[in-house]
């Protein structure tokens, strides 16, 4: 974990103070090949870089689903889907390759086959009629938990989400 370290990267069209306080994240898309995309999450600032790259920000705060896959001639060779919190300068933050500085990991999983499942959990949290960034941070972390002992997460519901709103009313 890093604790608020400058995250050395700098350019583009957004002012320093701004761009400080945003989690960027570089998304990448070659056909077939290197795709890196964003499931869900509000996003703040998006800079096109290059035909094929462009970065997008988060505020602090806001949670996000980020998605890294690769292949090659013979099929993929690497599946990632991270949900992570945004961090506010100066909070501590797990580095991530593409995403700077960081953030708070609230769902970690590799594999296609399990990330087909993290998206399979974000659908029903759809289908429950909540926006994913919306939910619970601690539900994303039962997902993780609970795909990464092979089993089944709980569905998320519209009576956990409310309980959730009223939690973080009172520790406002």
């Amino acid at each position: 974990m890093n604790n608020g370290a400058p995250s050395g990267a700098s350019g583009g069209c957004a002012s320093g103070s701004t761009r400080k306080q945003l989690t960027e994240v570089e998304l990448t898309w070659i056909e077939k090949k290197f795709e890196h995309w964003i499931r869900f999450g509000r996003i703040a600032q998006d800079r096109i870089v290059t035909r094929k790259t462009r970065v997008v920000g988060f505020q602090p705060g806001a949670i996000f689903a980020f998605v890294r896959w690769m292949a090659n001639d013979y099929g993929t060779i690497s599946s990632r889907i991270d949900v992570l919190r945004a961090v506010a300068p100066g909070e501590a933050y797990t580095t991530l390759p593409f995403v700077r500085p960081g953030g708070e990991i609230l769902l970690h999983i590799e594999g296609w086959s399990k990330v087909n499942e993290v998206l399979s959990a974000i659908d029903s949290v759809e289908a429950a009629g909540v926006d994913p960034c919306e939910a619970a941070p601690d539900h994303w972390r039962h997902v993780h938990n609970r795909i990464a002992a092979g089993q089944s997460p709980r569905p998320y519901t519209m009576e956990r989400h409310l309980a959730w709103l009223k939690r973080r009313e009172i520790e406002g």
